[in-house]
């Protein structure tokens, strides 16, 4: 299994705003081959800090994706936020190889 973290710091008066977006989300992610859940994480003590997980039975699988134009459809959807502040924050991203279960 292959898991991938988007963390981001969001203005803690932002953050429902941004929890509605995730839940409105277009899921074009879910449709493709190897995608396995989507979550958004919200830490317990810092609100403003959120983080995307995906994951992909495989580390191919992810690469089909991010190579995609759904991919980039969706990443372009985000260049247009009304809110710009929101639109301009950039995720630290990391990914990770489940080794043991």
């Amino acid at each position: 299994m292959y898991i991938v973290h988007s963390t981001f710091l969001v203005p803690v008066e932002k953050v429902d705003e941004v929890i509605s977006i995730y839940t409105t989300r277009s899921k074009m992610v879910d449709q493709y081959d190897g995608f396995l859940g989507f979550q958004l994480l919200q830490n317990e003590v810092k609100k403003g800090e959120l983080t995307v997980q995906i994951k992909w039975k495989t580390k191919q699988d992810y690469v089909n994706w991010v190579t995609s134009d759904a991919y980039k459809k969706v990443h372009e959807l985000e260049k247009n936020y009304p809110d710009q502040e929101l639109a301009s924050i950039k995720p630290i991203v990391q990914r990770y190889e489940v080794v043991a279960e």
